[in-house]
This record gives C-alpha cells, structure tokens and sequence, in this order.
C-alpha cells in the first residue's frame, strides 16, 4: 500500500467544497482543513504509483477551488501504536 500526503491550496470561498469533494474521490482516506501554509492537507492511499497520477493531476487538481498542491509520497511509517505492537509480540498477559 502506498501512502501520500496531498498539501493543497483552495480559493477562500471554495476550501469546504473542495475539500467535501476530495473526500469523495476513491483513493483518498482523509481531508483535513488546517492552518498554517496550505489550506487542506490529503491523505491518499493506493496499490500502486500510477494511481496517485489518476487521483492527484487527474481528480483533485480539477476540484473547483484547487488552486495548488504538492504531493509527498511516505516510504515507512513510524507510530507510537506500531512500536508497541513491535515490542509486545509474545508476551500474553497472565
């Protein structure tokens, strides 16, 4: 599975719009509104590269609203749960 984080720039009068439809696009698992230098941030998850050239130039960035985005694709993921299911492998509460 691969994991990209879509940062994105809407127009002021379209950010909940745009980002309601984001959501709606298979492959994307979340949207999130924020503050700070771009406006929603996506979170994509897919089987394979080709379809984060599908979803990105081919559906988000024609979202009425979309005026920009910058695409980060994850190579691993660290979590604080995936650490401890790291270290508790074997051991079974008594």
């Amino acid at each position: 599975m691969i994991t990209a984080i879509v940062l994105i720039q809407t127009a002021a009068d379209r950010l909940t719009e745009a980002a309601q439809e984001i959501a709606d696009i298979d492959g994307v698992d979340e949207v999130y509104s924020c503050a700070g230098d771009v406006d929603l941030i996506a979170m994509l998850r897919v089987a394979k590269h080709e379809h984060l050239a599908d979803i990105v130039p081919g559906k988000i960035n024609k979202v009425a609203g979309v005026e920009d985005t910058d695409t980060h694709i994850a190579f691993r993921s660290y979590s604080r749960r995936d650490t401890e299911a790291a270290f508790s492998i074997g051991l079974e509460e008594e």
